[in-house]
């Protein structure tokens, strides 16, 4: 059973699970499981995702139950009116807070701006060897993504040389090895953590949150993280 976080008429969110995808898709042919019709059978409506949340992102993944309101959410999302927060576990010691400018290109070489700006919630060194170090640095942070570009979160702290761990092909082999093999981690440690918008039926103001999953908060309990 999908965990629901939020329930209208209107519009219905989950906690997506690390590692599931939304729909089906041509690129990932080996899913069985999607998001879209298991929603579907536990509630026995019709839904479609007015979002896109990556297979291997956990968190708050949004659906509207008609048309009219899918369009309308649709809309505020290309227009940047939905306020994201994301958790991610990135390699390093991040800056304590920092936005990043920098465009990032489409799949026809075009380039478009994105900003997003992040805080670093904690850091913790932890006595794992990965390459020549002897110990192993990670930062919690918390991301709020301006601009909604295709694996935007993912390419931008690849950028500043913090990327996150368990992101593929974005992040850093040796930490991804290291998890996989040695930690049995297969997903990525990024995590919609809330959206803030406001209703577009009864357009009062929404904020919809959802805890971290059990892999995402098995890398924390490693860490020393506490949210």
């Amino acid at each position: 059973m999908l965990e629901i976080v939020y329930q209208d008429d209107y519009l219905i969110a989950i906690n997506k699970p690390h590692g599931l995808l939304v729909h089906r898709s041509k690129i990932a042919d080996d899913a069985k499981e999607f998001a879209l019709q298991m929603l579907r059978d536990q509630v026995g409506r019709h839904v479609n995702p007015t979002h896109r949340l990556d297979r291997k992102t956990g968190g708050v993944l949004l659906f509207a139950f008609d048309k009219e309101t899918e369009i309308a959410m649709q809309k505020q999302f290309q227009e940047n009116l939905v306020d994201k927060h994301y958790l991610a576990i990135v390699r390093g010691y991040a800056p304590l807070e920092m936005e990043i400018d920098y465009p990032l290109a489409k799949e026809n070489g075009t380039l478009q701006e994105a900003q997003t700006s992040f805080i670093t919630l904690q850091q913790s060194e932890i006595p794992i060897t990965i390459g020549k170090h002897p110990t192993s640095r990670y930062s919690l942070v918390k991301a709020n993504p301006k601009t909604g570009r295709m694996h935007q979160l993912r390419k931008h702290f690849a950028h500043i040389f913090h990327p996150i761990i368990g992101d593929r092909p974005h992040g850093c082999n040796k930490q991804n090895r290291y998890f996989k093999e040695q930690l049995q981690m297969n997903t990525m440690m990024l995590h919609a953590l809330n959206l803030t918008f406001e209703h577009p039926v009864t357009k009062q103001h929404i904020t919809i949150s959802a805890d971290v999953q059990d892999e995402f908060k098995r890398m924390m309990d490693l860490m020393n993280f506490k949210l």
